[in-house]
């Protein structure tokens, strides 16, 4: 029996299934990105169980309007480990290295120098649809095929549990990018299910940093050989990162120096060892709360 989620990507009321038609422009990429960062911004609501501001709003501009979320730089809570008022820019510069490598797996993700409470970041809002959890903790009895074990615990009542996700290759892609982006908190509540069969990951503030930080639930092909087209796609990605290369150049305004020369050097680093990543040891490997 599952004790069930919580997502931090839930606003304290549930929005209302939007009724306006489609309109095609939605699935254009770019011009999303131009409503996104040029759009009247309305905040509707706010996402109450995450340990930042995080609003959800509606942006709209030229007849066309989306949901998304919006963290404002203001509302960031001060971290030992992570410069104070970056996070905005970490979660622009993994979905800009999600894109060049061809993962999509993380929504669309613009800087929003002003927005209602100041600059931060603007992501497209995943519209989660019905479905089995990609991520959760289950009894060893209820266990099915197609999963992947991470972890075994006990309940508060002492009843063995363990922590599961799919074996799903969209969630294998997210563990590689977790990887080269070095996500301090890949909780089983940020990966979402999207309509038409996208999966999603969100919150990607706590990326990049110098020191090894990779903590995630998606370690169930921890030490497996990387497949051909991962390892092109890593090829791809560390050529799309040299110096000089737009990637490099983008990233150059989000991130620090030593932080874009780390990134470089984990690509390197899973290319040479040519197996999925490890825990390294050294960091706690699991995020809390998992879930």
């Amino acid at each position: 029996m599952s004790p069930g989620r919580t997502s931090p990507r839930r606003p304290a009321t549930d929005p209302a299934p939007d009724p306006r038609p489609a309109d095609p422009r939605l699935a254009d990429p770019a011009a999303m990105a131009v409503v996104l960062m040029n759009g009247a911004v309305e905040v509707v609501g706010r996402l109450v169980q995450a340990s930042n501001a995080t609003l959800l709003v509606e942006v709209s501009l030229d007849g066309l309007a989306t949901r998304a979320v919006y963290k404002p730089v203001r509302g960031e809570r001060p971290l030992w480990d992570f410069p104070h008022g970056t996070l905005a820019d970490r979660e622009v510069a993994t979905y800009l290295l999600c894109d060049a490598a061809g993962w999509d797996t993380v929504p669309l993700t613009v800087p929003r120098p002003d927005g209602p409470f100041g600059p931060g970041s603007v992501q497209l809002w995943v519209e989660e649809t019905d479905g089995e959890p990609l991520v959760d903790v289950v009894e060893p009895t209820a266990l099915g095929e197609g999963w992947l074990t991470v972890l075994e615990a006990e309940s508060a009542a002492g009843d063995p549990l363990l922590l599961v996700h799919r074996d799903d290759p969209r969630l294998r892609r997210m563990a590689l990018l977790d990887a080269v982006a070095n996500n301090a908190d890949r909780k089983g509540g940020h990966v979402l299910r999207g309509p038409v069969g996208q999966v999603r990951g969100v919150d990607h503030g706590l990326t990049f940093n110098t020191d090894d930080k990779l903590r995630t639930v998606l370690w169930g092909w921890a030490g497996e050989p990387l497949q051909a087209g991962e390892r092109a796609e890593l090829a791809h990605l560390a050529d799309a990162l040299a110096d000089g290369a737009p990637l490099s150049d983008m990233l150059e305004r989000l991130l620090r120096l030593d932080e874009l020369d780390r990134t470089r050097e984990r690509v390197a680093e899973l290319l040479d060892a040519g197996v999925m990543p490890e825990p390294s040891g050294g960091w706690p490997s699991i995020p809390w709360p998992a879930i």
